[in-house]
């Protein structure tokens, strides 16, 4: 079992973005960068545009959620960062569930390529 931390610092997202690779579709942008440990670590970016923050806590909620079912799927010693597109307001949670899971096969941080 693979356990998540999450990222909270503005400095640990940063070095993400700066250092990783970004996969995106319509709804998410998946930012991963290898972290040389063995845990991954999740963070998860919505900006005011997206909505109120009901809006955005739904979004964080349903990402979380997508994840924690998903977890022992993932390689482990990741940085994670999930953020949200326009798109991701009216997305139901199989919506964002199935964009986290595409974009993590196309990112191949999947094992077993994510069967």
């Amino acid at each position: 079992m693979i356990f998540s931390q999450s990222l909270k610092k503005n400095n640990e997202f940063r070095n993400v973005y700066e250092n990783g690779k970004s996969y995106a579709n319509k709804t998410i942008v998946v930012y991963v960068w290898e972290n040389g440990s063995s845990i991954n670590r999740v963070g998860i970016s919505c900006s005011k545009k997206i909505g109120n923050s009901v809006v955005r806590h739904r979004f964080a909620r349903l990402v979380r959620e997508a994840y924690r079912l998903h977890e022992n799927m993932f390689n482990s010693g990741l940085d994670i960062v999930v953020v949200a597109r326009a798109c991701a307001r009216d997305a139901s949670y199989f919506d964002i569930e199935e964009s986290l899971l595409f974009l993590a096969r196309k990112a191949r941080i999947m094992q077993n390529g994510g069967n």
